[in-house]
């Protein structure tokens, strides 16, 4: 099969050499980024750059929302007829319902996927072929999505590494992600606006680390991911300020039994999280 790659950044890179290394599939990588075509050629991860869309039996798309949305939808037209399209975008929605309906109407099948795999690093230079080993990887199939279709791009993924498939709709993908994935950059960048991160050196261990790993977002990607889905990360923030507000009020109230209660109630939910998933 012809795959190629919209966007060499951290992931489509790791994509393109995840299937060079994993699978005996054709790779080709497209964009305007020449200087990153050339290295993705040296190294290797790629057996050549497209110069059209309409060779490839799978497009894969890993640039961020709003321009990779736009891109599938401006090119509706240039894709191979009956090949798969899919995205790695981290939101879906209504954009992902009208790509597919749009590819869908020039005879394209559209596949909505988001790996839930990355580094606080981005960039080709960056990206690694065993980055998604043991990963989820989310599927948002709507309704008429082509089963076939759907299927391929599965099980490419689980050749790739992936450990586990999630399926869900596109809204649902959006409500639980801004708490899983969005709300934990917000929290990780603003946690390190404290001016006691000045002298923090010496003082950190591995919860510091945990905190503040994803704080070195790709801003100009993170921003727009968070206004994709700005009404669902509002509400998580909403519901994480309401909490943080009950654990400042016991120490204001100088109120260890509160305090406990607290750390109590927190605790509990995440065994049974962890309890859940069979790691506890």
């Amino acid at each position: 099969m012809k795959i190629t790659i919209i966007g060499l950044g951290l992931i489509g890179g790791s994509v393109c050499k995840a299937i060079k290394k994993y699978t005996n599939h054709e790779v080709l990588g497209y964009g305007r980024n020449k200087i990153t075509l050339q290295k993705a050629l040296d190294c290797n991860a790629i057996d050549a750059v497209a110069d059209t869309l309409k060779i490839a039996d799978m497009t894969i798309v890993c640039t961020p929302p709003d321009n990779a949305f736009k891109f599938m939808q401006d090119n509706a037209i240039n894709f191979k007829k009956d090949s798969i399209v899919a995205d790695v975008c981290g939101v879906k929605g209504q954009l992902a319902i009208d790509t597919h309906n749009i590819l869908k109407s020039c005879g394209v099948n559209f596949v909505g996927t988001h790996p839930m795999a990355g580094k606080e690093r981005y960039g080709f230079d960056n990206s690694n072929a065993d980055l998604f080993q043991r990963a989820n990887f989310i599927v948002t199939p709507v309704e008429d999505t082509d089963k076939k279709s759907l299927d391929e791009v599965v099980q490419l993924a689980k050749d790739i590494g992936f450990g586990r498939i999630i399926y869900s709709t596109p809204f649902d993908h959006d409500k639980v992600i801004a708490y899983t994935s969005q709300l934990a950059h917000v929290v990780s960048n603003a946690y390190v606006k404290s001016p006691t991160m000045a002298i923090e050196f010496g003082f950190s261990g591995g919860s510091f680390q945990d905190m503040t790993r994803v704080a070195t977002v790709n801003e100009d990607m993170w921003t727009e991911l968070f206004f994709s889905n700005r009404e669902c990360l509002i509400d998580e923030i909403d519901i994480l300020l309401k909490n943080l507000q009950e654990y400042k009020v016991a120490l204001e109230k100088n109120n260890p039994e509160m305090m406990k209660n607290l750390l109590r109630e927190g605790r509990i939910l995440k065994e049974d999280n962890l309890r859940k998933h069979g790691k506890l």
